[in-house]
């Protein structure tokens, strides 16, 4: 049995038309799936209308108390159930989850050398016997990025992680596809030029790209997770505009070892 993996961006997220879209496009897929979203910019914007100055360092959001419970609130809560109420509405029968529910995704609170992120956790286990039972009854798996760390204690983790991790543990039983969507068509030759899409990368293009600067900056981490997860079993790896779920001759990126 086949399984889709799909992680949405926040540009898909903080567009309320472009999200609706998505689901329309998301729930017309066939077979098992599962949606992992993050926050887009709503954590942002909360976390400064009560008065909490958001931090970030090389595009990775710190994570101190006060922000932990406006990322629980805004992702776990406002967004998640937004989504999963828009899926029911699509005949969809989706189910939100933080990795704390079932126990689904457990990690530990992340340890750098040099840099404090606060309550941010990195994914140590997924409980794929649960999630593969859930698949199985017809249930559509709806992910926040939120996990635990089973001593009781959330943590912000991110969103293209968890992604990686559960298709990494659900091709132990599925044959999986994970699609990461977001605005634009894939990854680009030119981040100007929307039309410069590199249809297949490799390890090989990747490396060559990254000391061009061809890939840069945030696309860095997310490709690293797509070959982490090729390595570890998963079968496909798409990256692109959410139209390619429907119309396979959307030019997007396919991620090959």
């Amino acid at each position: 049995m086949n399984v889709s993996v799909i992680k949405i961006g926040g540009n898909i997220i903080d567009n309320p038309a472009e999200l609706e879209q998505f689901l329309t496009d998301f729930s017309k897929i066939e077979g098992y799936k599962v949606l992992v979203h993050g926050g887009g910019k709503s954590a942002t914007k909360m976390a400064q209308s009560i008065g909490l100055v958001p931090q970030m360092i090389d595009g990775r959001r710190i994570t101190d108390a006060p922000m932990l419970d406006v990322v629980v609130m805004i992702y776990a809560g406002q967004i998640n159930k937004h989504i999963v109420a828009q899926l029911q509405a699509k005949d969809n029968n989706a189910i939100g989850f933080s990795g704390a529910d079932g126990n689904l995704i457990q990690s530990v609170k992340r340890n750098h050398p040099t840099i404090d992120y606060g309550f941010v956790g990195d994914v140590k286990q997924v409980n794929t016997k649960l999630l593969a039972t859930l698949l199985e009854a017809g249930v559509v798996p709806v992910f926040c990025a939120i996990t635990h760390d089973k001593n009781g204690q959330l943590l912000n983790t991110n969103a293209d992680t968890i992604a990686s991790e559960l298709s990494i543990a659900l091709s132990e039983v599925f044959d999986v596809t994970l699609t990461y969507c977001f605005e634009k068509q894939g990854v680009l030759q030119d981040s100007e030029d929307d039309s410069s899409v590199i249809t297949e990368i490799n390890e090989t293009l990747y490396n060559k790209l990254k000391e061009e600067k061809v890939i840069h900056s945030g696309m860095i981490p997310k490709l690293d997770n797509c070959f982490n997860s090729l390595s570890r079993g998963v079968q496909k790896i798409k990256i692109g505009h959410h139209r390619m779920l429907q119309n396979s001759n959307i030019p997007h990126t396919t991620i090959t070892l």
